[in-house]
C-alpha cells in the first residue's frame, strides 16, 4: 500500500487496500466510544463504591489530562518513523489502564488505573489521525472521520444504558475489564492488517525538543490534575490553587500548539482553540448528566445512560451529515449552527435542573448538544490536516488533541470545584451548566475565524 498522496483520487475507504485498516481503526475507536459513555453512565456508582465522591470530576479530568502526555509523545513519534509504533504502544496502555481501574479496591487505585488509560487514549487518538493522513486522499478525509463518527452510533445505542445495566444488575467493573477484553482482540486484528504497510516516516526526531515538549505536557497534566483535587480544600484554599494551576497550563500549553492559538488567530490556531472551549463545555456538562439524573430525580444508573443514548446517536448522524454536506455549509456556518445547538441543550438542562422539571426534558435536550458538536468536530478535525503538511501532521493533530483533553480537563475540574463550593449534590449543579454556556459564547470567537483551506468533505 503506497502513501496518501500516491492513491488514486477514486479510491474509497473501503476499497481493496484500505477495507482492513479502516475496519482496524473504526473497531479501536467503536471501543473507545464505548468505554467513554460507560464510564460517563457509571461513575455515580462507582464514586459511591469506592467512597470517592469528592473525587468524581478528578476521576474524568485526571484521564483527560495525562492524555495531553500521550498525544505530545505520540505525535513526536509518527512525524519523525510513522504512526504504527506509536499506536501499537498507546493501545497497551489503554489495556492496562482499563484493566486497573476495573480491578480498583479504592478510589485512588481507579484513578491510577484512569491516569495510564489516558495516556494510551491520547496516544491512539493522534496515531490514528497520522494513519488517516498517511493512507487516505484528501477528499476521503472527511469521509474517513464520518466513519469514525458513525462508530459511536452502536455504542450511543447501546453503550450508556449497557453501562447502566452492568452497574446495576452486574458489577461495574466489567464495563471496563469487557471493554479491556475486546480492544485486545480488536488490537490483535489492527497489528496484523498494518504489518507491511507503508505509513511513511519524517524528519529525524529532535530529542532536544521533543523533551520540551514532553516535559511541559506532564506540568499541564499535573496542573490539571491540581485543579481537579482542589475541590477536595475548602474554597479560599481550592480557588487560588485552580487559578495558578490555569495559568502554568496557559503558558505550558503555548510551545505545545501553533502559534497565535490563545489569541486566536485566524486560521489553524482558531481551529485548535475552538476544539479546546467547545469540548470543555459539552463535556463538564456531560459529566454531570447522569449524576443529575441520579441525585435529583432519581434515575437508576441504567435510565440515567439514556440522555446520553440520544446525545451520541445524534453525534454521529450529525457528523455522517458534516461529511456529506460540510462543504456546502462552509466552516463559519458549521461553527455557528452547532454553538447553537449545544446552547439550547445547555439551556434547557439549565433550566430543567433549576426549576424540577420533567427530566425528559434532559434526555431529549441533550441531544441537541450532541447534535452539535457532532457537526463541529469532525469539520475541525479535516480542516487541522487540511492546514498540515507531511512534517506537521503529527504535530497539529496532536495540538488539536491536546486542545480537546486539555480544555475538557480543566473545565471539568472547575465544574467539580464550582459543585463543592456551592455545597455538592443535585442543588449546585446549576454551577455546571452556567459555566458550559458561558464558555460556548467564548468559543464563538474563534469559530467565526476559522478561515478557509484546502479542506474537502
Amino acid at each position: 500500500m503506497t502513501g496518501a498522496g500516491a492513491i488514486d483520487a477514486s479510491a474509497t475507504i473501503w476499497d481493496r487496500q484500505r477495507r482492513w485498516v479502516t475496519l482496524g481503526a473504526v473497531a479501536l475507536i467503536f471501543l473507545a466510544a464505548i468505554e467513554a459513555l460507560a464510564v460517563t453512565t457509571v461513575m455515580p456508582v462507582v464514586s459511591a463504591a469506592l467512597d470517592g465522591e469528592a473525587l468524581y470530576a478528578v476521576a474524568f479530568a485526571g484521564t483527560l489530562a495525562t492524555s495531553v502526555i500521550g498525544m505530545v509523545a505520540s505525535g513526536a513519534a509518527s512525524d519523525s518513523r510513522g504512526p504504527r509504533a506509536a499506536l501499537y504502544v498507546a493501545v497497551v496502555l489503554f489495556l492496562v489502564g482499563l484493566i486497573v481501574s476495573g480491578a480498583a479496591v479504592t478510589m485512588h487505585q481507579f484513578l491510577i488505573g484512569r491516569l495510564i488509560q489516558g495516556l494510551g487514549a491520547g496516544g491512539q487518538t493522534v496515531a490514528l489521525y497520522v494513519v488517516v493522513a498517511r493512507l487516505y486522499p484528501a477528499h476521503l478525509h472527511g469521509r474517513v472521520f464520518a466513519a469514525f463518527a458513525a462508530a459511536w452510533v452502536v455504542p450511543s445505542m447501546i453503550g450508556p444504558f449497557l453501562a447502566g445495566a452492568i452497574a446495576d444488575y452486574l458489577d461495574w467493573r466489567w464495563a471496563f475489564l469487557g471493554v479491556a477484553v475486546l480492544t485486545a482482540a480488536a488490537f490483535a486484528m489492527i497489528a496484523v492488517r498494518l504489518r507491511g504497510v507503508d505509513l511513511g516516516g519524517g524528519e529525524p526526531l529532535q530529542r532536544r525538543v521533543f523533551a520540551m515538549r514532553l516535559v511541559l505536557s506532564i506540568i499541564v497534566a499535573v496542573a490539571a490534575v491540581a485543579v481537579g483535587l482542589s475541590a477536595e480544600a475548602v474554597p479560599a484554599i481550592g480557588w487560588p490553587i485552580a487559578s495558578i494551576a490555569v495559568v502554568v497550563i496557559g503558558f505550558a500549553m503555548l510551545p505545545l500548539v501553533p502559534r497565535g492559538t490563545l489569541r486566536a488567530a485566524r486560521g489553524l490556531p482558531s481551529v485548535v482553540l475552538m476544539r479546546g472551549v467547545v469540548a470543555g463545555a459539552f463535556f463538564a456538562a456531560e459529566a454531570y448528566i447522569p449524576y443529575l439524573l441520579m441525585e435529583r430525580f432519581g434515575f437508576s444508573a441504567t435510565l440515567a445512560g439514556l440522555a446520553l443514548t440520544f446525545s451520541a446517536f445524534a453525534w454521529a448522524g450529525a457528523s455522517a451529515l458534516q461529511g456529506r454536506y460540510g462543504e456546502r455549509l462552509g466552516n463559519t456556518r458549521i461553527a455557528l449552527i452547532s454553538l447553537g445547538l449545544v446552547l439550547v441543550g445547555l439551556i434547557a438542562v439549565l433550566v430543567t435542573a433549576v426549576l424540577g422539571l420533567s427530566p425528559v426534558i434532559v434526555v431529549i435536550c441533550w441531544a441537541f448538544a450532541g447534535g452539535g458538536m457532532g457537526l463541529v468536530y469532525p469539520r475541525l478535525t479535516v480542516l487541522t490536516l487540511a492546514y498540515s503538511d507531511a512534517g506537521d501532521q503529527g504535530f497539529n493533530s496532536s495540538a488539536l488533541s491536546i486542545s480537546d483533553s486539555g480544555g475538557s480537563a480543566v473545565a471539568i475540574a472547575l465544574a467539580g470545584l464550582g459543585v463543592a463550593t456551592f455545597g455538592g449534590g443535585a442543588g449546585a449543579f446549576w454551577f455546571v451548566f452556567v459555566f458550559a454556556i458561558a464558555l460556548v459564547l467564548l468559543a464563538a470567537i474563534p469559530g467565526l475565524r476559522l478561515g478557509h483551506a484546502a479542506e474537502q468533505s
